[in-house]
């Protein structure tokens, strides 16, 4: 029942009835709550899909938490072009709420300090970029490895790259290293600058899988004095696992109160119609 009235009140926006034909306003006026609860129902659905994937991260390297977003729908008859927003009507009573998408949370994950030369993390803000064939990606994932042919690489064995472009690889991966403060891979009097990149807007960033993301406009380099890297630090996941539990618990809460008004209005209607058909 639940499941059918969500895929009814999709098609109840398009302004056609769930059998793809015109609708009847009496189906509309005796069903609008029960449309209005599978909506909520269904954007209470969605959000825990998004919360669900921020607590499957909770451990990944450098991962962003997403937020789900939502937005307050018109009226039926506003949506029509019927009523006016704003005219106090009955026709201007609530439309519920949508699913909107999700936005990405930028803020800094705390850092754990490891040890590992080849893990990095970014104090400041700005992104490590990384190269998948003809694809270049950007990180905050600083858990890096140098191999055994001396090419620093992600833990997926993607090169990351070097100011001008280039993979970073050393010279003679036998002889020690080192990544400074300032993002340079040292060994002896060579050194190789990580590419530390921002884009003009965080709204730019598109994720493209666990913590990598592309970017839809130009980036530019962060300026020399704004890059600060901790060398045998990662930064870790942005997601607070107690926070993230209480917003799955209320979610959950929101989903079943808005199924419950689904039964109980279904029921109201069952009755009705046993009503007028004895009568």
């Amino acid at each position: 029942m639940a499941r059918r009235l969500l895929e009814e009140a999709a098609t109840c926006r398009m302004g056609t009835s769930p059998q793809g034909g015109p609708r009847a306003n009496r189906h509309i006026d005796m069903s609008y709550g029960l449309y209005i609860s599978a909506e909520g129902a269904q954007a209470q659905s969605q959000r825990l899909d998004v919360i669900s994937n921020n607590l499957a991260n909770v451990d990944t390297v450098g991962f962003k938490r997403d937020l789900a977003m939502f937005q307050a729908r018109n009226a039926e008859a506003i949506d029509q072009g019927k009523a006016i927003a704003g005219s106090g009507s009955i026709d201007n009573i609530g439309g519920g709420v949508t699913f909107k998408g999700s936005r990405t949370d930028y803020s800094p994950g705390p850092l754990k300090a490891t040890g590992n030369p080849s893990d990095v993390a970014m104090r400041r803000p700005g992104f490590f970029q990384v190269r998948d064939g003809k694809e270049t990606y950007l990180t905050r994932a600083g858990n890096f490895t140098m191999t055994a042919r001396g090419e620093l690489v992600t833990q997926d064995g993607l090169p990351v790259l070097s100011e001008s472009g280039s993979p970073i690889t050393l010279e003679n991966p036998q002889m020690p290293w080192e990544i400074t403060a300032a993002g340079d891979l040292r060994q002896g009097s060579n050194t190789q600058r990580l590419a530390i990149v921002k884009p003009a807007s965080m709204g730019d960033l598109v994720k493209v899988g666990g913590n990598k993301f592309r970017a839809l406009a130009d980036i530019s380099p962060v300026a020399a004095t704004d890059r600060d890297v901790a060398s045998g630090h990662l930064e870790m996941s942005g997601v607070e696992p107690t926070s993230e539990m209480v917003e799955m618990i209320q979610t959950s809460r929101y989903l079943e109160a808005n199924l419950n008004m689904m039964q109980t209005q279904d029921r109201m209607l069952n009755e009705l119609f046993s009503q007028f058909l004895k009568a």
